[in-house]
C-alpha cells in the first residue's frame, strides 16, 4: 500500500501531548538504551525492558557495559529497567528496538521480533502507539508486526492500537553523531499517529525530524542507507585486491584521489557488525519474493564477506616469502571487535582470519582490551590471550585500529621477531616508523 493506513475506527486523538504519554522501551542494547535514557530524561519517565536480566542487572547497578552511556548519566535520567513484561502493562507509547540479524543461510531473522511482540500483546494498553526501530525489509512492521500485535493482544490494529516506525540510526562509539544530533525519521499509519510520534521524538532529537508519507518508506530508507556504504566499501576492497596484485598501495592511490572534490572518503576494510553486513540481505531476501534477483547488492556483499579470508592468505604468503613454515608460525591478531573503540563484537569479520589461518595449520594469538574474553568465546569459540603473550611473533595482524594501539604505533613492531611481518588491515599505522626490517603491508 502507497499511502498511509487509514480505518474508519482508527485512533484519532490527536491530544496526545509528550507528558501525557507513559512510554516504554523494548530491548535495552546499543540502540534501545540511548532511547530510553533521553525518552527518561526528556519526558521526565521511562520504563525500559529486556529479556536479558544479566543486562538488567548490570544497569541497575549503574553500569552501561556497551559504554554508550557513561554512569552518571544512566544514574541521573531516573530511568527505569526491568526484565519482567508486566512492566510494559499500561504503556501508551511502547517503542522496540530489538536486533534483527540474519540466519547462517543469510535470510532475515525475524525471531527477535516475533518475541517482542508476543512479549508486548498481552500487556498491550487499548489507544497505544507501538513504534519500531529495528531494521527490516519494506512492508515488514505492518505486514508481519501488526498481526502478531493483533494475535497476542486481543486487540485491533487501527481501532485499539497503531503501528509508527522510526529506523535507527545509532553508530556505536561515534560521540559526535548521536540520537540527538541526527535527523530522525518518522513515520506511522495515521495521522494521529505521526502527530505522537512528533511529541515523543521531537522532544529526544535536537537536529529535527523527517516525515515519511508512509511506513514502507521509512523502512526503505534505513536499509539503502547500510547497503549502499556496504557497496562503497567493496568497491575499496576489490580495488584493493587489485591495486596489491600490481604492487601499488591502495592507501597512497586513496590520498591522490581524494584531492577531487567529488571523490567519496570510503577505504578497504573489514565490514561486521550490526547494520552494514546484515541489512542488504533483509532488502535482497524481499526482492527474490518479488521475483527479482539483485546482482549488484550481493556481489558487494559476497566481496566484503571474503576479506578475512583474503588477509590470512595475504599473511601465509608474506610468512613463506620470508622461509617462515605457516605450521611453525607464530601470529597474533590485534583486534576482535566489529569496528575501533567500542565492545562490541557482533558480526565482527576477524574471527574469519582466525578461521582461515586455521587452514593452514596456524593457531593465532588473539587480543582485544575492549572485548569481553567470556563472550568471544561463547560466540566464536576463540580464547583471548593476555597482552604480554603477543612477543617473539612470526607476523602481528593489526585487525582493529583501536586508539591504544595506534598510539604505540613504533611499539607494535618490537611484538615481533627483526624480520617479522606487520598486517595493517586500516591502513592506520605509518610505516616511516616501523624498522626496516620488518616487512609491512597494508590492506
Amino acid at each position: 500500500m502507497n499511502a498511509p493506513f487509514k480505518a474508519k475506527n482508527a485512533v484519532r486523538d490527536t491530544a496526545h501531548a509528550a507528558a501525557s504519554e507513559t512510554i516504554a522501551v523494548v530491548g535495552l542494547g546499543y540502540v534501545g538504551l540511548p532511547v530510553a535514557v533521553a525518552i527518561a530524561e526528556r519526558h521526565g519517565s521511562a520504563v525500559g525492558f529486556d529479556i536479558s536480566e544479566h543486562r538488567v542487572d548490570s544497569l541497575k547497578a549503574g553500569s552501561d557495559y556497551t559504554r554508550e552511556i557513561d554512569d552518571a548519566r544512566l544514574a541521573a535520567s531516573g530511568l527505569s529497567v526491568s526484565s519482567d513484561p508486566a512492566v510494559l502493562a499500561g504503556a501508551s507509547v511502547v517503542i522496540v528496538t530489538v536486533p534483527t540479524p540474519i540466519t547462517e543461510e543469510r535470510r532475515p531473522d525475524l525471531s527477535p521480533l516475533r518475541a517482542a511482540c508476543e512479549t508486548i500483546g498481552p500487556h498491550l494498553t487499548k489507544g497505544a502507539l507501538v513504534v519500531f526501530e529495528s531494521t527490516v525489509y519494506p512492508g515488514a512492521t505492518e505486514d508481519y508486526c501488526g498481526p502478531l500485535l493483533e494475535q497476542h493482544s486481543g486487540l485491533k490494529r487501527g481501532r485499539d492500537f497503531v503501528l509508527g516506525y522510526s529506523p535507527e540510526r545509532i553508530n556505536p562509539g561515534d560521540t559526535v553523531h548521536k540520537l540527538e544530533t541526527i535527523t530522525k525519521i518518522i513515520a506511522a499509519e495515521d495521522e494521529a499517529g505521526l502527530a505522537r510520534m512528533r511529541s515523543v521524538y521531537g522532544a529526544i532529537v535536537d537536529v529535527g525530524l523527517h516525515e515519511a508519507p508512509n511506513i514502507k518508506v521509512a523502512e526503505a530508507a534505513k536499509v539503502i542507507e547500510n547497503t549502499q556504504r556496504d557497496l562503497n566499501i567493496a568497491l575499496m576492497n576489490e580495488i584493493a585486491l587489485i591495486f596489491d596484485r600490481m604492487g601499488i598501495r591502495t592507501a597512497d592511490v586513496l590520498a591522490a584521489a581524494g584531492t577531487k572534490w567529488n571523490f567519496l572518503p570510503f577505504t578497504p576494510g573489514l565490514v561486521g557488525g550490526h547494520c552494514i553486513g546484515v541489512d542488504p540481505f533483509y532488502l535482497t531476501a524481499a526482492a527474490e519474493k518479488l521475483d527479482y534477483h539483485p546482482e549488484v547488492i550481493l556481489a558487494g556483499r559476497r566481496i566484503n564477506d571474503s576479506m578475512g579470508s583474503e588477509i590470512a592468505r595475504k599473511t601465509v604468503k608474506l610468512l613463506i616469502g620470508r622461509d617462515v613454515l605457516p605450521s611453525t608460525a607464530k601470529v597474533g591478531v590485534l583486534g576482535l571487535t566489529f569496528k575501533a573503540d567500542v565492545p562490541d563484537i557482533r558480526n565482527s569479520k576477524v574471527p574469519d582470519i582466525v578461521a582461515e589461518l586455521a587452514e593452514f595449520g596456524i593457531e593465532p594469538l588473539v587480543s582485544d582490551p575492549y572485548a569481553n574474553s567470556d563472550e568471544v568465546q561463547r560466540e566464536y569459540g576463540i580464547a583471548m590471550c593476555e597482552p604480554g603473550d603477543l612477543a617473539d611473533l612470526d607476523a602481528l595482524i593489526l585487525a582493529v585500529d583501536h586508539a591504544d594501539y595506534l598510539s604505540a604505533n613504533a611499539a607494535l613492531a618490537k611484538r615481533l621477531k627483526p624480520e617479522g611481518v606487520l598486517i595493517d588491515v586500516k591502513s592506520a599505522l605509518n610505516a616511516r616508523d616501523l624498522p626496516e626490517s620488518v616487512l609491512y603491508w597494508s590492506l
